[in-house]
């Protein structure tokens, strides 16, 4: 925590479905001595998604939503506008949920105290105080995965038109009651009097959003959830029941939908999902600002873990936590990896600029899709470090684990490249995986590009 400037955290650990054991580290606020526990209130981030899309199964289970059905009959407020371009413009519930309806807008900014915060509507078409382009469609719904936060927006409008009521409002009943989840609430601003409330800290551990102390997040179903560690781990808890047939919160054969991929992408009814037998499981993490939390279940074993921070490093922080919690549970989900040593001779070999070969298939590219829509990769060599650049974002650095393989940056589910070489000795391609994705990049000819 004092490595990565953290200074609150908050954990969760499940055994057979419920928990077992929630703590709170560290400080609501640095400089104060208000502890941290286990009812203490984080901003999620986008774990509010899984928690939205549970809401939504739930009516799904009462019959009340298909997940079928063209949510525009649902519509009543707003309507995706129709894209000619694409043969079936037809955007489900369940391609919301999976991340391949091809709406856009990746995900939203924060919005500080005193900044008016935008209605629903005015997030969808993107108009002011919305920060955000409009949410529209660009690919042919349920050909390709990318992340939308805009898409999940509009599963929170087709809750609160098919209710007539708020989205708090139906969350409360449909999900916070039953679970249990009392404090947990998705009203944005957070008012200050429900108390307990972690703090708002930047990269240097320094309290941010000033003078309330925590940022706002009107765009609810995506990214607008304050929960703790013990509501939260009791919400992982009524899922992994569910799946397992041990609870009544979803339906199994529901929990079995909601935990199973959507192809082409890795997520299924929410979640994001990988593993196999005792090592399946489902996840999610979430990264406001200031906040930055991880909630994972084992579906066949019970087990499960929430992670919650106040420090805009805490994802770095999260990705030790959560490694050493698989450990300390014998799941080992990733296990150890060491790096070895190459000369620069040899990485040098492989700079130079790699293009998105767009003949693989979507089924295989999967979640990477979206990651790299840009479609150019260019790799480097400083002071004896390779890095990769994707579009205008900082260089990352690529570490070494065979002489072709590399990780990317520590990440809870890091990106690894291996380089091609042919029978001449050029190295000639670039092979990115995650999970389940793969995408393939081209080398370039020229200086710098193949021999």
């Amino acid at each position: 925590m004092a490595y990565y400037h953290v200074p609150g955290v908050a954990i969760a650990v499940l055994k057979d479905g419920k928990v077992v054991q929630a703590a709170g580290f560290g400080v609501r606020e640095a400089g104060t001595q208000e502890a941290v526990n286990a009812d203490t209130l984080f901003s999620v981030g986008s774990v509010s998604k899984v928690v939205t899309a549970a809401t939504t199964l739930r009516r799904v289970a009462a019959g009340k939503l298909d997940l079928d059905r063209d949510i525009n009959t649902y519509l009543t407020t707003w309507k995706i506008p129709k894209a000619p371009a694409f043969a079936d413009n037809k955007v489900t519930l369940r391609m919301l949920m999976s991340h391949t309806s091809g709406l856009t807008v990746w995900g939203f900014e924060d919005y500080l105290p005193g900044e008016k915060l935008p209605t629903i509507v005015q997030t969808l078409d993107g108009v002011a105080p919305a920060k955000n382009e409009p949410v529209r469609i660009d690919f042919e719904p349920g050909t390709r995965m990318r992340y939308s936060g805009g898409g999940i927006t509009v599963e929170q409008l087709v809750l609160q038109d098919t209710t007539g009521k708020p989205f708090e409002t139906i969350v409360r009943s449909e999900l916070f009651q039953p679970v249990g989840m009392r404090r947990s609430t998705f009203v944005n601003p957070l008012p200050a009097g429900v108390g307990n409330i972690a703090k708002a800290h930047d990269k240097n551990g320094q309290r941010a959003a000033l003078p309330r102390g925590w940022e706002s997040f009107p765009e609810q179903a995506a990214s607008g959830l304050w929960t703790s560690a013990n509501e939260l781990g009791a919400f992982v808890g009524a899922l992994i029941d569910s799946y397992r047939g041990k609870g009544d919160f979803l339906p199994r054969t529901i929990a079995l939908q909601m935990m199973t991929e959507v192809s082409p992408s890795v997520h299924g009814l929410g979640p994001r999902l990988e593993g196999d037998g005792e090592a399946r499981i489902f996840h999610h993490g979430g990264s406001n600002d200031s906040y930055k939390a991880w909630i994972e279940g084992y579906l066949e074993t019970g087990d499960g873990m929430v992670i919650l921070t106040n420090g805009t490093e805490g994802n770095k922080l999260n990705v030790e936590i959560r490694n050493a919690l698989s450990d300390a549970l014998g799941r080992g989900i990733n296990p150890l990896v060491r790096t070895v040593e190459l000369a620069p001779a040899v990485l040098a070999d492989y700079t130079g600029t790699y293009r998105l070969d767009a003949r693989v298939p979507n089924d295989l590219t999967g979640n990477l899709a979206g990651h790299f829509e840009a479609g150019t990769l260019k790799v480097g060599l400083s002071d004896g470090v390779m890095t990769m650049t994707r579009n205008k974002q900082q260089p990352v650095q690529l570490l070494p684990v065979s002489p072709t393989r590399f990780i990317g940056p520590v990440e809870i589910l890091p990106l690894r490249f291996e380089f091609l070489r042919n029978a001449r000795g050029a190295v000639y391609a670039l092979v990115v995986e995650r999970g389940n994705a793969r995408v393939y990049f081209r080398r370039d000819t020229g200086p710098g590009g193949a021999k």
